[in-house]
C-alpha cells in the first residue's frame, strides 16, 4: 500500500485503527508483533582480532613473518646469546600493523547517530487516552500527536492539522520548513519533499501542530531506509591502498622468485644448508622496503595536518591520497555553493520598473519592503556585541535588506505599532498584520503572488497583466517570489478576519529571491575545470532553481543537462550509466538516487568525491570515494559516514584539498622510488655475488640497518615536500593509473643500476684488492665497503629524489627537515662503521683511509648519475 497516496480510511481500516480512541493496549502488542520495534538495525563491527588477522594475511608482512621465524630458528641453533637480527624483524611487523589498524580504524558511529535522530519519546492516543510513550513502542496504526518543536518518530500520515510546518532538511538537504497539508493531492513516486500530506521520522516540527496516524515504523520508514541502505553501503579500497596492495605482490613475488633462486644457487655451490636459507631470508629482507608503510602513513598524516589548516579534517587518513585522484565532484547545493542565506534579487513597486536589490531605492521601493517587513515576525537579536537576524529564511532576507537600505526595524515597528495579526496559513499561503497610522490604520497582507486578493476596482486590469508579467520573469530566474498589498481604514473595523482583511487589497509590489551562490565557489569550480575535475550538482531543490545556480557558477554549460529524481527512476542502471556524462544536475533526488549517480561515475573510472549534510546524504557519502560532510549543517549520521569534514561548508575547500591530495600522492611516489631504488638493487647485489661466487656482500642485519636508517629516517621528510606549482594544472590521476606510470620504472632502474655497481665495485675492492698495506683485503672489508656504500648512496639519493629539477636549481636546503634528517642518517652510518663496539654488532670490521675515500667517491656517483639523466631528459621534453 502506497500510504501517501491511499484515503485515510483505508490506512485507518488497514490498522484497525480510530481516530479519536486509537489502538487498543492489545491492538498494540498484535502490531508490535507483526512489525517490531519502532528502531534500526545496527551494523556489526570489526573485531580489533579480525582487523589484526587482516593486517597479518599482507603478503609482504607475510615474507617478513617468515624470515623473523627463520632468523630466530638460526639465532637459537648457531648463536643463541644474539637475537638481535629476528627482534628488529619482528619489530617491524608489529609495528606496520599497529600503525596500518590505526589508520584504518574508523568506527561506523553513522547507525549510532542516525539513533540519535530518533525521538526518545511519543504522544498518542491509546484507549482512548493521551500517552507519552517511548518511541520505540510505536507501532503503526498509533494516533499520534505532535507540535512545534516535536521531533517526529516515525513516518505518519496527517489527519487534521493547523499551521503545520516541518524542517525536513535530514531528508532532503532543503532547510526551509515544508507546509504540511493533509488534503494535499500527492502524484506516485512523489520525492520526499513534494509529500505534503505525511511527515516523516527524524524530521523536526517548527510550526503548528498536527494529529496523525503512524504508517510505517523502524526500518520500514524513510529514515529506516537510509539506516539500510548504509548497512548495504560498502567504502571500497582506496586507489592508493590499491596500488600499495599491487605493489606489495610485486615486491613479494620478486622476493619469493629471487629467495628461490639464491638459495639454490648458493646450496649448489657448496654452502651448508643453513647457510643457504639464511641467504635467502637475508634476501627477502633486502625485497622488502620496511619502512614504507610507515613513511606513506606519516606523508598522509601530514596531509591530514595541512588539510586543517585548510578547514578539512580528514576521517580517514587514505583519503588524503584519493583526494589527489579524484575526477568528479558531486557537490549539494545549499550552503556548500550557495551561502544558505536566502537574499532579496530583485524588488518591483507598481507602477515603477523592476530594480535590482543593490540599486539606489526611491520612496515606492523603500514603501513596498517596509510593508514585507512590518508585516514579518523575524527578529533582530543583540548576541555578544553583534546583531544576529533570526526567524524564518524568506522574513530574514527581508529584513537584511531593510537593514542594508539604513531602514531600522525597531524604529519602523515602533512608528507602525502592530495590534493584530493573522499567522500565516499553509492553506491561504498569505499572512497579514493590523498597524496603527497617525491617521488611521493599514492591515498588510504578504504571502503567495497568485493568493494575492488585488482590488480590481481600485487599479486597471493592466495591473493584473503586467504583475504576471513581471511575476514570471522573477521565476523563470528561479527566483522565489513574495508579494505584499494593504488596505487602509479610517476606523480599526470591527471584523478582523481573513475574509475582512484579506479581500479587494491595493497591489504594492513584489520582491524575488534566492540562495545566491558563494563568490569562492565560482572561482572553486573554474580551478576544479583546469585540473580537469568534473563538477556537478546533487541537491533536493527544484531543477529550475538548481540549474540557474549551477549556470551562475560555471557547472551548467551549453549542452548540459538536468534532471529530476522523478525522471532519473525511470532509467535502469544501464541506461543511467551510460547517460550520467550528459548530466551536471540532479535535482529533487532520493538517497538511493544519489547513490546511483555516484556508482554511475564510477562504473566509467571516475574517483568522486561528494558532499553532503543531511542523513538522505549518508548512504551515497559511504559510497562515494570520498565522502565529505558540512562541518556546520551537516547532521552527526553524515559525518559518522563521511571521510572528510569541512569546518567551512565551503566548495573551494574541496578544491584546496585535492590539490593537497596531489601533493600528497606525488610524495609517495617519490618515496616508492626512492626505497624501490635501494631494495632492487640489494637483490640485484646479493644475486651477482653469489653468481660470481663472491659469497654474501651485506647480511640481513645490515640490510635492516640500511632500510631503516639510510632510507627510512630522511624518507620521513619526502612527505614536507611543496608541490609543483603546476599541480592543479594536471590531469586527475586515472584510478587504474600505476604508481610506477610516467617513468617510475624507468627513474628506478636507473637508479638501482648506478647503486648495484657501484656496490658491487667497492665489494670486489674490499674482498679481493689489497690497496693498503694496513688493511688485507677479506670478505669482511668486502662487506663492511658495500655496507657504508649502499647506506651512503641511498641517503644521497633523497636529494634526487626529491624534485623533478636539478638539485643544483632546487637546493639542498630548501626541505631543512629532509636535509637535517639525512646529515643524521650520514652520521649514524659512519658511526657503525668507526666505532668498534657498533660495528661488532653488525659485523662490520676497520677500514683504511683509503677504503673510506673510495667508499665516498662510488656513494656520491648516484647525483652524477641521475643529474645526467635529468638534463638528457629536459633536453628531450620529457618529465622526469
Amino acid at each position: 500500500m502506497d500510504f501517501r497516496t491511499e484515503k485515510l480510511d483505508t490506512i485507518l481500516d488497514q490498522f484497525d485503527s480510530n481516530t479519536e480512541n486509537g489502538l487498543t493496549l492489545d491492538q498494540v502488542d498484535q502490531h508490535k508483533e507483526k512489525y517490531g520495534l519502532n528502531q534500526f538495525d545496527e551494523e556489526e563491527s570489526e573485531s580489533l582480532f579480525s582487523k589484526i588477522l587482516h593486517q597479518l594475511k599482507d603478503v609482504t608482512v607475510i615474507i617478513l613473518i617468515l624470515a623473523g621465524i627463520i632468523s630466530t630458528y638460526i639465532a637459537i641453533t648457531e648463536h643463541p646469546d644474539d637475537f638481535s637480527e629476528p627482534i628488529v624483524i619482528f619489530s617491524i611487523v608489529i609495528l606496520n600493523v599497529v600503525l596500518a589498524i590505526r589508520q584504518e580504524g574508523k568506527a561506523e558511529k553513522a547507525l549510532a547517530s542516525l539513533q540519535g535522530l530518533s525521538a526518545p519519546q511519543a504522544r498518542v492516543l491509546r484507549n482512548g487516552q493521551e500517552e507519552v510513550v517511548p518511541a520505540a513502542d510505536l507501532v503503526p496504526g498509533d494516533i499520534l500527536l505532535i507540535e512545534s518543536g516535536d521531533l517526529v518518530p516515525a513516518d505518519a500520515r496527517i489527519l487534521n492539522s493547523s499551521d503545520l510546518q516541518v524542517e525536513e532538511s535530514a531528508l532532503t538537504g532543503e532547510s526551509v520548513p515544508v507546509d504540511k497539508d493533509e488534503n494535499a493531492d500527492i502524484e506516485p513516486d512523489s520525492p520526499i519533499g513534494d509529500v505534503f500530506n505525511t511527515v516523516f521520522s527524524g524530521t523536526l516540527v517548527t510550526n503548528g501542530r498536527a494529529k496523525a496516524v503512524v504508517v510505517t515504523t523502524g526500518m520500514d520508514t524513510e529514515m529506516g531506509a537510509v539506516a539500510g541502505l548504509l548497512n548495504r553501503t560498502t567504502s571500497g579500497k582506496t586507489p592508493l591502498q590499491k596500488r600499495m596492495d599491487q605493489l606489495g605482490k610485486q615486491i613479494s613475488l620478486l622476493a619469493l622468485i629471487a629467495g628461490a633462486i639464491i638459495f639454490t644457487l648458493s646450496f649448489f655451490q657448496g654452502e651448508e644448508f643453513i647457510n643457504s636459507l639464511m641467504t635467502a631470508v637475508s634476501l627477502a629482507v633486502a625485497a622488502v622496503p620496511e619502512t614504507l608503510p610507515v613513511i606513506v602513513t606519516i606523508s598522509l598524516a601530514y596531509g591530514v595536518q595541512n588539510m586543517v589548516d585548510r578547514n578539512a579534517i580528514i576521517r580517514t587518513i587514505p583519503s588524503v591520497e584519493t583526494l589527489g585522484s579524484a575526477s568528479v565532484i558531486a557537490s549539494d547545493k545549499t550552503g556548500t555553493l550557495t551561502q544558505n542565506k536566502m537574499t532579496i534579487q530583485k524588488l518591483w513597486a507598481y507602477p515603477n520598473k523592476p530594480i535590482d536589490a543593490e540599486s539606489d531605492f526611491g520612496e515606492d521601493e523603500k514603501w513596498v519592503l517596509k510593508m514585507m517587513s512590518l508585516a514579518s515576525n523575524a527578529a533582530i537579536e543583540d548576541r555578544d556585541g553583534e546583531e544576529i537576524i533570526s526567524g524564518d529564511p524568506t522574513e530574514t532576507a527581508i529584513i537584511r535588506l531593510l537593514q542594508e537600505k539604513g531602514l531600522p526595524k525597531p524604529e519602523l515597528d515602533q512608528n507602525y505599532p502592530r495590534i493584530h495579526e493573522i499567522p500565516f496559513d499553509s492553506g491561504r499561503k498569505l499572512m497579514t498584520t493590523v498597524h496603527k497610522l497617525d491617521d488611521g490604520y493599514i492591515s498588510i497582507t504578504k504571502g503567495a503572488f497568485d493568493r494575492l486578493p488585488i482590488n480590481s476596482s481600485s487599479t486597471t486590469e493592466d495591473v493584473g497583466q503586467e504583475a504576471r508579467a513581471i511575476h514570471d520573469s522573477f521565476a523563470n530566474d528561479a527566483l522565489r517570489v513574495l508579494a505584499v498589498g494593504y488596505k487602509k481604514y479610517d476606523e480599526l473595523p470591527e471584523d478582523l478576519t481573513p475574509d475582512e482583511l484579506e479581500s479587494d487589497i491595493v497591489f504594492a509590489g513584489i520582491v524575488g529571491m534566492i540562495d545566491p551562490p558563494r563568490e569562492e565557489s565560482i572561482q572553486a569550480v573554474k580551478e576544479a575545470k583546469s585540473a580537469g575535475i568534473k563538477t556537478i550538482m546533487i541537491t533536493g531543490d527544484h531543477a529550475a532553481t538548481a540549474s540557474a545556480i549551477a549556470e551562475q557558477i560555471g557547472i551548467f554549460e551549453e549542452g548540459d543537462k538536468a534532471i529530476t529524481g522523478a525522471e532519473l527512476s525511470k532509467l535502469s542502471d544501464d541506461e543511467l550509466k551510460k547517460n550520467v556524462r550528459d548530466y551536471s544536475v540532479y535535482a529533487r533526488v532520493s538517497p538511493e538516487d544519489k547513490i546511483r549517480i555516484v556508482e554511475a561515475w564510477q562504473s566509467h573510472g571516475e574517483v568522486v568525491a561528494m558532499t553532503g549534510d543531511g542523513v538522505n546524504d549518508a548512504p551515497a557519502l559511504k559510497a562515494a570515494d570520498v565522502g565529505t560532510a558540512m562541518g556546520i549543517a551537516g547532521t552527526e549520521v553524515a559525518k559518522s559516514a563521511s571521510d572528510m569534514i569541512l569546518t567551512d561548508d565551503k566548495f573551494d575547500t574541496i578544491v584546496h584539498a585535492v590539490e593537497e591530495g596531489r601533493r600528497v600522492y606525488e610524495n609517495i611516489k617519490k618515496t616508492v622510488y626512492f626505497l624501490l631504488s635501494c631494495n632492487i638493487s640489494e637483490i640485484l647485489i646479493m644475486l651477482i655475488a653469489v653468481i660470481m661466487g663472491w659469497g654474501l656482500p651485506v647480511i640481513a642485519i645490515q640490510l635492516l640497518f640500511i632500510n631503516v636508517v639510510a632510507d627510512g629516517i630522511p624518507g620521513f621528510a619526502l612527505s614536507r615536500e611543496t608541490s609543483d606549482p603546476t599541480i592543479m594544472e594536471n590531469d586527475p590521476i586515472g584510478k587504474g593509473e600505476s604508481i610506477f606510470a610516467k617513468g617510475g620504472y624507468r627513474n628506478i632502474a636507473v637508479a638501482a643500476l648506478t647503486f648495484t655497481i657501484t656496490t658491487l665495485i667497492g665489494f670486489y675492492i674490499g674482498s679481493f684488492v689489497d690497496i693498503d698495506s694496513a688493511i688485507t683485503a677479506s670478505h669482511e672489508v668486502g662487506q663492511t665497503m658495500a655496507f657504508m656504500i649502499l647506506g651512503w648512496s641511498s641517503v644521497l639519493h633523497i636529494f634526487n629524489t626529491r624534485t623533478k629539477e636539478s638539485i643544483f636549481k632546487a637546493g639542498v636546503t630548501s626541505n631543512k627537515s629532509l636535509f637535517w634528517l639525512a646529515i643524521l642518517s650520514l652520521v649514524l652510518l659512519t658511526v657503525v662503521g668507526l666505532v668498534p663496539a657498533l660495528a661488532g654488532i653488525f659485523s662490520l670490521v676497520e677500514l683504511s683511509l683509503t677504503h673510506w675515500i673510495i667508499a665516498f667517491g662510488l656513494s656520491v656517483t648516484i647525483l652524477v648519475v641521475v643529474e645526467i639523466q635529468k638534463f638528457i631528459l629536459r633536453k628531450m621534453n620529457r618529465s622526469f
